[in-house]
């Protein structure tokens, strides 16, 4: 941190970047439904924030522990997620690529993510974001995924900063959770369909209303650009 300002900003994916997390919902409930189980609203708040590692553990013990393994599951469901991008499917939230842009022109940027690697990599490159990222990170890449701190972390590392340094844009509740616990600053964009619980809301520094409200906050919790630092 500088003079009081962070020195780079850390961006979860789902529900953030893009509009997916229903899309995560209805691919682990049509699993279980394939093998005959019920997935609840309760196994979707379990599992948000998992690495894909460890919601595959979960959902395959849910599902009577079906062949193939967890690993199996987890490609069955990441499968799906790939065919929903592939199809249109994943969108942008509004105002995403303008916030990304314009935040990534100031600070260094990352993103920390409870997807897995490949799908990651497809939406990013998929719609024109992968360029503005220095670092991302999956959980699946570090040893626990959210609430823990570790992919938060890892992110900020590559960035060559610590948690304090960052600011971090989460919806969940376990995403608030993670970043907070990495050190970071945590701005946040409840998900209106999944919102994160009032414990892990009042570890936000800040909730916004919408991805402008976002940019809004970081404008203020920001160093001044890299640009105008090295023509000062």
């Amino acid at each position: 941190m500088q003079d009081g300002r962070l020195q780079a900003v850390v961006f979860d994916m789902d529900g953030v970047l893009v509009e997916s997390e229903h899309l995560w919902e209805e691919n682990w409930t049509r699993y279980a439904e394939a093998h005959h189980t019920p997935w609840t609203p309760e196994d979707t708040r379990s599992v948000q924030g998992m690495s894909a590692p460890e919601w595959a553990a979960y959902l395959w013990r849910l599902t009577g522990r079906p062949a193939g393994g967890p690993e199996g599951t987890e490609r069955s469901v990441v499968d799906g997620m790939v065919a929903d991008f592939e199809s249109g499917r994943v969108d942008l939230l509004p105002g995403a690529g303008r916030l990304v842009a314009a935040v990534a022109g100031r600070v260094p940027i990352a993103l920390a993510s409870s997807a897995p690697r490949r799908l990651i990599d497809a939406v990013l490159h998929g719609h024109g974001l992968a360029g503005s990222f220095s670092a991302t990170v999956s959980s699946a890449e570090v040893d626990r995924g959210k609430p823990h701190p570790d992919v938060y972390a890892e992110a900020a590392g590559r960035l060559g900063f610590t948690g304090a340094d960052c600011a971090a844009v989460e919806d969940s509740g376990n995403g608030i959770r993670a970043a907070h616990a990495a050190g970071m600053t945590v701005v946040a964009l409840p998900n209106p369909t999944y919102p994160p619980p009032s414990d892990a809301l009042a570890l936000a520094a800040g909730r916004a209303a919408d991805l402008d409200d976002v940019g809004r906050q970081l404008d203020r919790l920001l160093a001044p650009a890299r640009d105008a630092e090295r023509t000062a």
